[in-house]
């Protein structure tokens, strides 16, 4: 585990209180639970070098001076040996976008793929244990919407993260 000054920066969208519970249940159920270290989340950034937490923090603030994006928490996905639910955020959309630009010179490969938000529920099961957790949840899967109040910075320790800091959406909801 890297000491914390060393340790890589991950941003997330936190999920309004209902929905995380929804959704970190759901990933208590179904994720392996000696893999499952961390919340239910929607990753905007997987690497951000520590050395820049100051500018990663600024960027944070200045792109939470608008509204709390709307989430839809819409279709139900196999990732291979596990699922995840898509989201649907454009303000969410536009928040990544502000921040990519901020962070242009330290985002990773991963990092520079096209943003497709989501929740992973399960994820490194056997194959055998992902079809039926899939077949499972899907079953009786409704969308539901949901919104995302702040944004949260984390510091990866080789498994599990560390809350930094909230970062709440400030203006107004739009």
């Amino acid at each position: 585990m890297p000491p914390p000054a060393e340790a890589p920066l991950l941003i997330t969208a936190e999920a309004d209180p209902e929905s995380f519970a929804r959704l970190d249940g759901l990933r208590r159920r179904y994720f392996p639970p000696e893999r499952n270290l961390i919340p239910a989340h929607v990753s905007l950034f997987h690497h951000l070098p520590p050395r820049e937490r100051p500018s990663v923090e600024a960027a944070l603030e200045a792109a939470a001076g608008r509204g709390a994006p709307a989430l839809h928490f819409g279709r139900l996905r196999r990732l291979g040996r596990g699922m995840a639910v898509d989201v649907e955020a454009p303000g969410l959309d536009a928040a990544h976008r502000e921040l990519s630009r901020a962070f242009a010179e330290w985002l990773t490969p991963q990092d520079r793929q096209p943003f497709r938000p989501h929740v992973t529920l399960m994820n490194k099961a056997s194959l055998e244990e992902a079809t039926a957790a899939f077949a499972e949840l899907g079953a009786g899967w409704n969308s539901f919407d949901g919104h995302a109040p702040a944004l949260l910075l984390w510091r990866y320790l080789g498994g599990p993260w560390e809350l930094v800091r909230r970062v709440p959406f400030t203006g107004l909801a739009g």
